[in-house]
């Protein structure tokens, strides 16, 4: 037999994935995870989620958990786990911002705020990094309004912007801006050599690779998923880092329990490129180049908080990414990342004092949509807290 849990599948961004009330799921964490798992269909060997509602992809592998706060500072907790597509594992270190985009329409149409037209600003609490992010979701007789005229890269059409702010996002996960104490480091990896890169923890621990250093031109999109040997050192990075910043122990760790953070990305100066769809995206479009890698394959688009991140990185001097960039840039509004779906923009405040950078606020449009409503069914064996 199956019993049923109540869900909403949304997408958010460029991210999709179920949406619960927290009151919804088991109390004890361990069978919380084994439903969770069992809805999504992992772990699969073949990393095709057949038995469950994941989409096969990191990018719609993901769960959001909401509850009311019941702090006066917030409206919602909202926490985020990624779930491993051939692994037993769901990661909740870390943030997904894509899907952040989707908590502000979800707990306006569930009731969970007020709704307030045309905007209703939405208090989240990230339970993950203990953040907070504000949504301003577009309202329309009570219920989030999905229709508009703004368009993010990675979904066709048009939908409402959602304006997403990161409030203070810096040191997220590991409580530093830049979590090795430095803007700019020289890392021996194993397998890899000596590596130039900056780590940066804003919204989510990210790193920044020069495309150069790895000998690549900072265009790749099917090499990447083509090249296992790019994938490797990139993994190789990523773990190393990983060990560095203490968020693991030991590299194998890294790989086998902290998929999802910390995130990579490989980047170059502006360059002219084609997209996975064929747009020209020309040189003047774009401040930097990124290819960014989720849960270890190439994300066609950009991650919402690795954006965040490459923004304040770029906007930091002596990091990887300020040094990519044409002179004056980093004063800009508004800085854009070309990816291999279109462009990403992000407005970032950054306060220095005396050589002590202050990551203040990031702002950013997102779109959202309420997918389907219902229940997911899951075996009953799985909601006996002793399975193994």
């Amino acid at each position: 037999m199956q019993k049923k849990i109540p869900t909403v599948y949304m997408r958010g961004g460029t991210s999709k994935g179920l949406f619960f009330h927290d009151k919804h799921l088991p109390d004890d964490p361990k069978t919380r995870d084994a439903v969770l798992l069992a809805a999504y269909g992992s772990p699969d060997p073949n990393r095709r989620q057949m038995d469950g509602i994941g989409g096969a992809v990191s990018t719609a592998s993901k769960v959001a958990i909401i509850s009311a706060s019941e702090s006066p500072d917030y409206d919602v907790v909202y926490n985020f786990g990624q779930v491993s597509i051939d692994r037993p594992i769901i990661d909740y270190k870390g943030n997904c911002g894509n899907i952040s985009s989707a908590v502000g329409p979800f707990a306006v149409d569930e009731g969970l705020v007020p709704a307030v037209e045309p905007i209703t600003r939405v208090r989240i609490h990230q339970k993950n990094t203990d953040k907070l992010i504000i949504a301003e979701v577009p309202v329309k007789n009570g219920r989030f309004d999905e229709e508009g005229e703004y368009a993010i890269a990675g979904v066709p059409g048009a939908n409402a912007k959602i304006i997403l702010r990161f409030d203070d996002p810096g040191g997220a996960l590991t409580g530093k801006l830049c979590p090795t104490g430095n803007v700019k480091d020289v890392l021996d990896v194993p397998d890899v050599g000596k590596i130039e890169l900056t780590v940066i923890d804003a919204a989510n621990p990210v790193i920044l690779v020069p495309a150069a250093a790895l000998g690549l031109s900072g265009l790749e999109i099917d090499e990447v998923d083509n090249d296992a040997s790019i994938r490797q050192r990139l993994e190789n990075i990523r773990c190393a880092v990983s060990v560095e910043i203490g968020l693991t122990e030991t590299m194998e760790e890294a790989t086998l329990r902290s998929q999802a953070v910390p995130k990579i990305t490989f980047i170059s100066a502006a360059k002219t490129y084609q997209t996975v769809d064929g747009k020209t995206i020309e040189e003047t479009d774009v401040d930097l180049v990124g290819r960014f890698m989720s849960m270890g394959t190439l994300h066609k688009s950009y991650a919402v908080s690795g954006a965040v991140s490459t923004v304040g990185a770029m906007m930091i001097p002596g990091t990887v990414a300020h040094d990519l960039l044409k002179p004056g840039a980093d004063k800009k509004e508004m800085l854009s990342i070309g990816h291999p779906g279109g462009i990403i923009e992000v407005g970032a405040v950054i306060e220095e004092t005396n050589g002590t950078y202050h990551y203040r606020e990031a702002a950013l449009g997102r779109t959202a949509r309420r997918l389907m409503e219902g229940s997911v069914l899951v075996p009953e064996k799985y909601f006996n807290p002793h399975i193994s």
